[in-house]
């Protein structure tokens, strides 16, 4: 009878387990473009809104990366734009919300850490991509790097001399 008890302890235990963790995984779903856009036209949080418009960059920046792989370059071509668009208007968004970086960092830092990383998969795409369909990845590349100079001055100003006084 102890037995029974502790076997059906363990099962209710592990089912519990079991649903936890399939709600945990159901909240960490995979983006898409429409759910992305519906949340982006409806908030009104500056930093939430330029988080959503920095995962729809990088939802398209995953998209170029896929046509440029599967040789349709244009079509990564028109993503890579879309990605840089996206990742501009989240850094206008953040500039606009009247935020200073330095006492206020969210948002300002997510867009730096994606910045980064987005950085690093441009140029892994650019090495897979021929000579002569790389220049779109380049200036890309370019264009995020001056982006994110501008995020790391805003998290980061240069301190002024200190004067005698």
């Amino acid at each position: 009878m102890v037995s029974c008890c502790r076997l059906l302890i363990l099962v209710l235990l592990v089912l519990q387990v079991t649903l936890a963790a399939s709600k945990a995984l159901s909240a960490f779903r995979r983006d898409n473009e429409q759910d992305l856009l519906a949340r982006i036209q409806r908030e009104s949080n500056p930093v939430k809104k330029a988080k959503y418009e920095i995962r729809l960059g990088r939802l398209k920046l995953q998209q170029a990366a896929r046509a440029y792989d599967g040789g349709n370059f244009e079509e990564g071509q028109k993503l890579l734009a879309e990605y840089l668009a996206r990742m501009k208007e989240s850094w206008s968004i953040l500039q606009k919300s009247g935020r200073q970086a330095v006492r206020q960092p969210q948002g300002f830092k997510d867009l730096d850490i994606a910045l980064r990383e987005d950085s690093r998969t441009l140029t892994d795409l650019a090495h897979r991509v021929s000579f002569q369909d790389r220049d779109p990845v380049t200036k890309t590349t370019k264009e995020v790097e001056e982006i994110r100079n501008e995020v790391l001055k805003a998290l980061f100003p240069a301190e002024k001399p200190k004067g005698r006084g």
